[in-house]
């Protein structure tokens, strides 16, 4: 007589418990727009303070220009915090004689 071939094993199910481990939440770093830096200023902050290549950087600057703000980070809160901290202490645009100190960058929580 033939044995019936061996079942396969029941599913588990897998339950999440308020143990489980927590993702670390994510922030935004938003630059903000004024009129007192150039493009090229911004080029160069982004790649600078964040390693930005120029391409990317130079399309970061369009949207700051035309948008009013622009999202050029998201990571944890101490790394943004970090990167605003340079953007802020990065000086006037010697291009623009008015200009008086760095650009604005805000930390917004993300979704």
């Amino acid at each position: 007589m033939q044995q019936p071939p061996p079942s396969a094993p029941a599913p588990t199910r897998t339950h999440f418990t308020d143990d489980a481990p927590q993702l670390e939440p994510r922030y935004h770093l938003v630059l903000l727009d004024d009129n007192d830096h150039t493009y090229a200023y911004v080029i160069e902050l982004l790649g600078r303070v964040l390693g930005y290549d120029t391409e990317k950087a130079y399309a970061l600057a369009c949207i700051v220009d035309s948008e009013g703000r622009v999202i050029v980070e998201t990571a944890s809160h101490e790394q943004v915090t970090g990167h605003q901290r340079q953007i802020h202490a990065y000086g006037p645009d010697p291009r623009i004689r008015r200009c008086k100190g760095s650009m604005s960058a805000v930390v917004e929580q993300a979704p």
